[in-house]
């Protein structure tokens, strides 16, 4: 089924019937399925029991009207194959990012969730950790992974540390499909060919992490690059694309196609998102560098709400999927 045919389907509910969801982890936090633990919250008394069990905890942070986390739930959780591998080897356990609820991290600190969350640099929601035996996050995925990703994501998360590769080059070994350029389609921004020229021209950077076959990637160049708000946006910086093996993506861990990184004229990496991303979020993700948001307001899910707020109160509408 189409992404995007996905993303109609869980917005109108259509793939939640009410029976199949339980109750929501804390108030204002999107819900979450039945089969996620009732824990304590002392996350090392979770990895402790994951691992007595021989499973490992699956750490999840999701905020309420996030879109993103309600695909994760509705589609992913909803594939009888992906619930049945999730539930055998992983404990599930739910936090809300603005929630108050105490949690004891590994090093015995207890936070609130919202305050954790800002520990960890929680910029996107869903944000999935994994853990394995001896507490040692094994994967982390930042953003919603459409469910043929996700399913690669739970094979790494509960490999052996010994010997494990990096995600990068399990995931180039899993897609099995060689490098190429990326085609850039009609009406895309002009590219450069690498990341230091584009910084020598003193303007921030964008680079576009691509995969050859990504259908994400494809939607992305189709759906978001392509538009005129955007294209005008993209004047401000030098965009560069790079393939998601070769040596610069792979120096800076890039784990999902396609991964928009943004880069100040100084070096300094500003943000980056990589998740699925709908062209509303990939429009305010340029805004907040381009503005410079992302130096006075670190918390780009604050920041997002604040300009969401602004945009209503001005009479524009506020579409997730416009």
């Amino acid at each position: 089924m189409h992404l995007l045919r996905i993303f109609l389907l869980v917005l109108a509910g259509s793939l939640a019937p009410p029976q199949a969801l339980a109750a929501a982890p804390s108030p204002h936090a999107i819900e979450v399925p039945k089969w996620f633990s009732e824990s304590f919250l002392d996350l090392r008394e979770d990895v402790r029991d994951a691992a007595r069990d021989g499973k490992r905890l699956m750490l999840y942070f999701g905020q309420d009207g996030c879109p993103y986390c309600k695909a994760l739930m509705t589609v992913n959780f909803r594939d009888p194959a992906i619930v049945e591998t999730t539930r055998r080897h992983f404990v599930a356990v739910a936090l809300n990012l603005w929630g108050d609820r105490e949690v004891t991290w590994l090093d015995g600190r207890t936070l609130p969730e919202k305050e954790l969350g800002r520990v960890l640099g929680v910029q996107a929601t869903p944000t999935l950790l994994f853990f394995d035996e001896r507490g040692e996050i094994a994967l982390r995925l930042n953003g919603w992974h459409p469910p043929e990703r996700f399913r690669i994501a739970l094979d790494y998360a509960r490999l052996p540390g010994e010997g494990r590769p990096s995600y990068a080059d399990y995931l180039a070994a899993r897609s099995g499909t060689p490098a190429r350029p990326h085609a850039t389609l009609p009406g895309s921004p002009k590219v450069d060919d690498g990341v230091e020229a584009a910084l020598a021209k003193g303007k921030p950077v964008l680079a576009i992490v691509t995969r050859a076959g990504c259908k994400e990637c494809e939607e992305l160049e189709r759906e978001g690059l392509k538009r005129p708000g955007i294209v005008r946006a993209l004047r401000d910086f030098t965009v560069v694309r790079r393939e998601a093996s070769g040596a610069w993506a792979r120096s800076m861990n890039i784990t999902y196609t396609p991964s928009l990184v943004f880069i100040e004229p100084s070096g300094t990496e500003a943000f980056r998102v990589e998740g699925y991303v709908r062209p509303f979020h990939l429009a305010a993700a340029i805004d907040y560098v381009a503005t410079g948001a992302w130096r006075a307001e670190p918390s780009y899910q604050r920041w997002l709400q604040a300009r969401a707020d602004r945009l209503r109160a001005e009479g524009k509408a506020v579409d997730l999927w416009k």
